[in-house]
């Protein structure tokens, strides 16, 4: 699935169009403590998905935001702290983006001055993406701060089951 269809899916739905006619209840919209029955939905993989990653991407949001990272751009810019050299062409495979949409993210981290672009030692046609000295700061640094709210926002899980539910994810989308 490509980043802008995950962003997509992740995306609320809008609200139905309005109309005239009243809509028929059947049973009550919420029990006597206002509590919605959500039990069904709490069976699914995609909705127990959706809750921890909107859970994670909060937090997240909240702290890249001094380092002016979106998950997408923390992502590229690690890709190629943990690969110097890698191609665009690698980052879309390795990402699931689409390679339009790559381009202007490498363009704005390239007009922030947080990678260089080095002509690649086998493929003429391409470039090896590198990190500049100021991205290597920024992304050793970003890296540290995803590491702690890692563990904060996974607090009540013990490390094996972090280790657990990160690979039983993995082996949902990996092929």
């Amino acid at each position: 699935m490509s980043e802008t269809t995950v962003a997509n899916a992740l995306r609320r739905p809008r609200s139905p169009r309005k109309t005239t006619e009243p809509v028929a209840r059947a049973t009550p919209v919420a029990d006597s403590e206002g509590r919605i029955d959500t039990s069904y939905l709490e069976t699914l993989l995609g909705y127990n998905a959706r809750r921890a990653a909107l859970a994670v991407i909060g937090v997240f949001l909240q702290r890249m935001a001094p380092y002016g990272l979106r998950p997408v751009d923390f992502s590229v810019l690690t890709l190629i702290a943990h690969n110097p050299g890698i191609t665009s062409r690698q980052i879309c495979a390795a990402l699931d983006i689409l390679p339009p949409n790559l381009v202007g993210m490498i363009k704005s981290l390239d007009k922030r001055g947080l990678i260089e672009r080095r002509p690649h030692p086998t493929d003429r046609r391409a470039q090896g993406l590198h990190l500049s000295p100021t991205g290597r700061k920024l992304q050793k640094d970003a890296q540290a701060t995803a590491t702690k709210l890692e563990r904060d926002v996974a607090s009540r899980l013990s490390e094996q089951e972090l280790d657990q539910l990160k690979e039983l994810l993995q082996r949902v989308y990996s092929r």
